[in-house]
């Protein structure tokens, strides 16, 4: 890694690296240490004070299939299958080719990570999830983990505070320079290799999302501080596609009070739990894609919508789990706990008679086996079976729909790289994690973007590194 002395576009000199990061999120560290620990000279621009991202406000799952954890558990997953579900999940309209990617290098990744020092703490089924496969990190010690190997590589420098503003082409027409603040100043890096960004998505950005997704207007806007779309208006200067747009959904199962870095998420729906309004009635299958559902409740009336379940459920409360402990949400004091059904709907303030009718046909039906309702036969996606909610005490969690990621935006192909509109590479520059589209389709599977992060990471490093 050397500092040049010749005139950069911004700053009296331009600095030379292999490989530059833009992002620091989980995708930009992983790309940072796959990087430099085959040699390359790294630059990774960070805007925020911290690494972090997006990342760090996640649940912490991440979808692989095959690992020794599931071996242990007695679970029989593959690379074919969590792929089938992906594209099941995804409606279809997923990019095939960046489904069959993430199989061929997701096993190897999980073992890279825990080699890294990153701890996978639980096993659970989650959305779209045919098997437990959502194997849960703590966000932050991941973070820190991979941050410290950076630390500990002399060829790899962290710039925080230091937004990148504009990419700019060669004469030989590679992207190959990013043009940053920092300290105050202007610089002008150049990349031989090329430039990745993972700079995240846009949720904070009120133009973008207006523009490009309308109906999450009434949604919580909680996504990462510095996701204002950057990296998306970057590479578009430079031509990249895009995909998924049409495609933007909230996450459902966030409580309203949720802001900032208080994110209070239950997903008792994935372990049994009934979704009603405020009219006490069911209006969706529980079981879809936490996405689609967080699509139904901003349909419903003022989108006020609750979650209700019995003791049944509630012991499968797992402590320390983001998308399922529902013990914590209730010493926080936001769950409704009664004895009877009745109590429940007047805490909740729903009809009373409806409520009751609601749960008796729900828990009829559950009995025989069908859902004549709404189709719901099992617990999430196709694993796990429902059961009936008659065991007291009676729970209720006022759940909303929060923007906390967009997963959808620069078009990539299967080795990372940013194409145009006809599929062509754009020649040095490549994306990876939340600001790329194609992958998820029009629906989500749980632990499927941190997972994407870490495998398309690599695979970019490895695409400008090995030709």
């Amino acid at each position: 890694m050397t500092v040049g002395h010749d005139n950069g576009m911004w700053g009296s000199a331009m600095e030379h690296f292999d490989v530059i990061v833009i992002g620091g999120g989980l995708a930009g560290l992983c790309a940072a240490v796959e990087a430099g620990e085959r040699g390359a000279g790294v630059l990774l621009l960070e805007k925020r004070e911290e690494p972090g991202g997006s990342t760090v406000l996640s649940a912490g799952y991440m979808a692989f299939a095959g690992t020794d954890m599931q071996q242990a558990a007695g679970i029989e997953d593959s690379a074919e299958k969590l792929a089938e579900d992906l594209i099941e999940v995804g409606g279809g309209v997923n990019d095939r080719q960046l489904v069959e990617a993430y199989g061929r290098h997701q096993l190897e990744t999980y073992y890279w990570l825990k080699a890294k020092g990153v701890e996978f703490r639980g096993l659970h089924a989650a959305s779209g999830h045919s098997v437990p496969r959502g194997h849960t990190v703590d966000p932050r010690q991941a973070v820190q983990t991979l941050y410290e190997r950076i630390r500990e590589l002399p060829n790899v420098e962290a710039r925080f505070r230091s937004p990148a503003r504009r990419l700019v082409r060669s004469g030989s027409g590679r992207v190959d320079q990013v043009l940053y603040e920092t300290g105050g100043g202007q610089r002008t890096a150049s990349a031989a290799k090329g430039i990745l960004i993972a700079s995240g998505g846009f949720s904070q950005s009120g133009e973008l999302v207006n523009h490009f997704a309308p109906h999450l207007k009434k949604a919580l806007r909680i996504g990462g501080a510095g996701n204002h779309g950057d990296g998306l208006r970057m590479a578009w200067e430079h031509g990249a596609w895009v995909r998924d747009l049409p495609y933007l959904n909230g996450t459902y199962g966030l409580h309203p009070s949720a802001s900032g870095a208080f994110l209070p998420m239950g997903m008792a729906y994935y372990k049994g739990a009934i979704i009603v309004n405020k009219l006490g009635k069911r209006f969706v299958n529980e079981s879809i894609s936490y996405k689609l559902l967080g699509n139904a409740a901003l349909r419903q009336p003022d989108a006020v919508t609750f979650q209700i379940w019995d003791q049944t459920v509630m012991d499968q409360s797992s402590s320390g789990d983001d998308l399922y402990d529902f013990e914590l949400l209730k010493r926080r004091g936001l769950v409704y706990v009664t004895d009877t059904l009745d109590e429940l709907a007047d805490r909740i303030d729903v009809p009373k008679e409806t409520l009751k009718e609601t749960i008796r046909r729900y828990n009829e039906n559950v009995k025989r086996g069908v859902d004549p309702d709404f189709g719901r036969i099992t617990l999430s996606h196709r694993y796990g079976k429902p059961t009936p909610i008659e065991k007291p005490p009676f729970y209720a969690f006022e759940s909303a729909v929060g923007l906390l990621a967009t997963y959808a935006g620069i078009a990539v192909n299967a080795l990372a790289q940013a194409v145009n509109p006809f599929g062509e590479p754009i020649p040095g520059l490549y994306a990876a994690g939340e600001v790329t589209g194609g992958f998820h389709g029009a629906a989500y599977m749980t632990g499927s973007s941190l997972g994407k992060a870490s495998v398309f990471s690599r695979i970019a490093v490895r695409t400008m590194l090995d030709g």
